[in-house]
């Protein structure tokens, strides 16, 4: 991915870190090509034989540059005095790569920019070299804490804006948040200090193959709190894991587990006949946890994904499971109404699932949540459709969004007569831990600083006839 080397310029034959390499190469294609950084680079590191604790420092620099960009940006800014839309893309990667381990990580200042100023001569030889050098030397001149004291709103007159610099956030994403959580600075400051931190790895066992104890034996990891099929994994690519690759177990957030078990256990009125459905089912991951449980309730899963290759996806993880897979849009799929469960899993903008797609909180715009608002309304109201009168909807999103989740539920039951019941109870399982810290209800809002989990929301709705 290196670029050509322009006549008459100046270099030296100095190798080049791999490690800082891969970063800088994920990093240029997030900013270059709209690539995911949490997809591209397990498949760099395999394919440049990176692994151990080469492979862990690779991912550390990468994920966090990514996810402090904003943050750097200005910082960088600073530094260069010139903004960031004037520097070249190609040396503002670098920049951002140096920047992060002169600020966040333990890596000596001579190291930091030493590296830089290599991965630039490679490619574009001593002049932008010398630019990048000079920067990061000015950048290292101070802590991060110093520079957030310099550039960041004074937090007794803008405290939202003072903590969206400092950790990393764009400011209307830290409004969100501080809305969602009803206004405490304190709350505020610790959930996107949560939400700025490197994420655990969380799997799934699925039930009636492995069981979490066993789960966590072959896999060095832990069993978890929340969920009874939970593993925390203390690193490593859970990809190379035999377990997931035979598809006893998944990569699954906690809370992404809790919603699916909130589906099983919400209470319907009358006898269950074992018809559920999850209208939103792509990638598949509820859908593999929900149709294990089906199984062994002797109950069937339809599952409705709108794109096909997401509905392969959903087919490959519930093979042989009492799974059908209905290529659909969920807002007309043409199912027959009756079903006693149905999971809405509603497309969404994701700000609950930030530290877990690093790049994500500096694409995401207010106006996507607009657009998605729309999409949700329709799908919940579909879904209560489809559900036979004392049936139960889970509506769920990857968002503390206020618009995006009480928003939607409220403004759906008041149009269909459906009554939101307490969902607080269905998250709860005998023998675990408590889900503490979920308010008065009806809903669920789930958070990474409360919880450990992604943010996510649910609501349960009882359809009437």
């Amino acid at each position: 991915m290196s670029g050509e080397r322009p006549a008459g310029g100046k270099y030296r034959d100095k190798s080049v870190d791999p490690v800082r390499t891969v970063a800088r190469d994920v990093l240029r294609a997030v900013r270059d090509r709209g690539a995911y950084a949490n997809l591209l680079l397990p498949a760099l590191l395999r394919e440049r034989r990176i692994s151990g604790r080469d492979a862990a420092l690779a991912t550390e620099l990468t994920y966090g540059t990514a996810r402090a960009q904003g943050t750097l940006d200005a910082i960088i800014a600073e530094a260069a005095g010139r903004p960031v839309a004037e520097i070249d893309g190609k040396l503002l990667d670098v920049l951002r790569l140096g920047a992060y381990q002169l600020l966040r990580t333990r890596i000596g200042s001579h190291a930091a920019v030493s590296t830089s100023v290599d991965l630039v001569r490679s490619e574009d030889g001593q002049g932008p070299a010398g630019f990048v050098n000079a920067v990061l030397r000015k950048v290292s001149q101070r802590d991060e804490d110093l520079w957030a004291d310099e550039l960041a709103p004074f937090i007794g007159a803008d405290p939202v804006g003072h903590l969206a610099f400092r950790y990393a956030h764009p400011r209307w994403i830290a409004e969100v948040f501080a809305d969602a959580l009803g206004g405490s600075v304190g709350s505020l400051q610790a959930a996107l200090a949560a939400d700025d931190s490197r994420p655990p790895v969380h799997l799934v066992a699925r039930p009636g193959q492995i069981t979490a104890e066993e789960l966590a034996l072959v896999s060095g990891g832990e069993t978890g709190r929340l969920s009874p099929y939970c593993v925390y994994l203390p690193g490593g690519d859970p990809g190379e894991l035999d377990v997931v690759r035979e598809g006893l177990a998944g990569v699954q957030d906690e809370g992404s587990q809790l919603v699916a078990l909130a589906l099983t256990r919400a209470e319907v009125e009358g006898p269950d006949a074992g018809r559920w459905l999850d209208l939103c089912a792509g990638p598949g991951g509820k859908a593999a946890l929900i149709g294990s449980l089906a199984e062994v309730e002797g109950a069937h899963l339809d599952a409705v994904e709108v794109s096909e290759h997401r509905a392969e996806l959903i087919r490959s993880v519930t093979a042989d499971l009492p799974v059908d897979v209905i290529v659909a849009d969920g807002r007309s799929s043409g199912l027959e109404p009756g079903y006693d469960r149905v999971l809405v899993d509603a497309p969404c903008s994701g700000l609950g699932s930030l530290r877990r797609r690093p790049e994500s909180r500096w694409r995401r715009q207010p106006s996507d949540v607009a657009e998605l608002v729309g999409l949700q309304r329709e799908l919940l109201t579909e879904a209560l459709r489809l559900t036979r009168p004392g049936g139960v909807v889970v509506y769920s999103t990857c968002s503390p969004h206020p618009e995006e989740t009480t928003g939607v539920v409220d403004a759906v039951c008041a149009a269909t007569g459906a009554e939101q019941i307490d969902a607080r109870a269905f998250v709860q399982t005998e023998g675990m831990a408590e889900v503490g810290d979920l308010g008065d209800g009806p809903p669920v809002q789930l958070w990474p600083h409360l919880h450990g989990t992604d943010a996510m929301f649910l609501a349960a709705l009882r359809r009437r006839a």
